[in-house]
């Protein structure tokens, strides 16, 4: 549990939105669960250890990791909107997004040839726009990201194993 806060505290801070590194999170957390596996090894010195036990120091690491990412990229995005005033420019990028994205959908739909509900795509286009859309859509990138954090960080953890495996076989 040691070597898995003791890189998971520095895996989250770099896989967090605010960070200027976290364009590479996913190898960071990769990084990080594999690092915690060979930190284990170093410690407890045992012969070997499974790919499956490797899996679980990975994700513990990932979960303890994807919490802190997510709670200081959340609090980023309260600071830079509440603190800093930077709603507007929030709000701004995210219109743009919001119309590039239903232009896009239209061209496919009209390539499709299947009929289109204007108030349909009307009432769908103001609830992305709402608040509690915009605030449902962050949410839910920093749930799907955690989810990709926390898996990568298993396979990390079932790396690390692998890679220590090969280099300390137990003697039969």
């Amino acid at each position: 549990m040691r070597a898995a806060v003791a890189l998971a505290i520095p895996a989250g801070l770099l896989c967090s939105s605010i960070s200027p590194l976290s364009a590479l999170r996913l190898f960071w957390m990769l990084g990080g669960a594999v690092a915690a596996v060979l930190l284990y090894m170093r410690r407890q010195r045992p012969a070997w250890i499974t790919i499956g036990a490797g899996a679980r120091i990975g994700l513990v690491t990932g979960l303890l990791a994807a919490w802190l990412a997510f709670g200081i990229s959340g609090a980023g995005l309260f600071v830079s909107r509440v603190v800093l005033h930077h709603g507007d420019e929030l709000d701004s990028s995210w219109r743009d997004n919001v119309n590039a994205s239903q232009q896009m959908t239209q061209r496919w739909v009209a390539q499709m040839n299947i009929p289109a509900d204007a108030a349909q795509v009307a009432a769908q286009r103001n609830w992305m726009l709402s608040p509690e859309g915009h605030a449902g859509f962050e949410t839910a990138g920093l749930i799907w990201s955690c989810f990709l954090l926390v898996l990568f960080a298993a396979g990390g953890g079932a790396l690390g194993a692998r890679m220590e495996s090969r280099r300390r076989r137990p003697q039969v």
